[in-house]
């Protein structure tokens, strides 16, 4: 299993010994285009706190998400990627509130051989499918923002 960490200021935020076992499996960075990552063909899975943009990106490319929700709307999120939209599956938390590294390896595990996993996937791809539809020429999305701009336009004719 491959990593890419993305942690602003990670020296400050983790060991030495975890950031090396990293290194040795990844690429630990301070920032990176995650529409772009998510949208690589290599990418199995997405480890997110689940807040609402990261979840739509998610969601939208068809990748299968591990949640380590912490507050505000991240836990109501979790719980539509786990038990609604069925495209993830939640890291648990051990007594002292913390997701070990066995724990987050037997989730991502969970996509790739998991019980699981071909639910998953095949949900994962079929959020895919209804995001493109949605937004290309004639879609919801499209038809939607064509009557939101024709309102637009109707208005300011009015006001002239």
């Amino acid at each position: 299993m491959h990593v890419l960490l993305v942690a602003k200021d990670y020296r400050n935020k983790f060991s030495i010994e975890f950031i090396n076992l990293v290194q040795e499996r990844g690429l630990v960075v301070t920032w990176c285009n995650q529409l772009e990552v998510l949208a690589h063909q290599a990418v199995a899975c997405f480890v997110t706190h689940c807040g609402w943009n990261s979840t739509l990106e998610a969601l939208s490319l068809g990748v299968p998400m591990v949640t380590m929700p912490q507050l505000s709307d991240q836990p109501t999120n979790a719980k539509f990627v786990e038990e609604l939209w069925q495209v993830g599956v939640k890291a648990k938390k051990n007594k002292e509130g913390i997701v070990t590294w066995d724990e987050l390896e037997m989730c991502i595990k969970e996509f790739t051989a998991g019980e699981t996993s071909e639910v998953i996937i095949k949900n994962a791809t079929n959020w895919r499918k209804l995001v493109i539809r949605a937004v290309s020429l004639g879609g919801s999305s499209d038809k939607n923002i064509d009557e939101f701009v024709g309102k637009l336009v109707e208005g300011e004719g009015k006001k002239a």
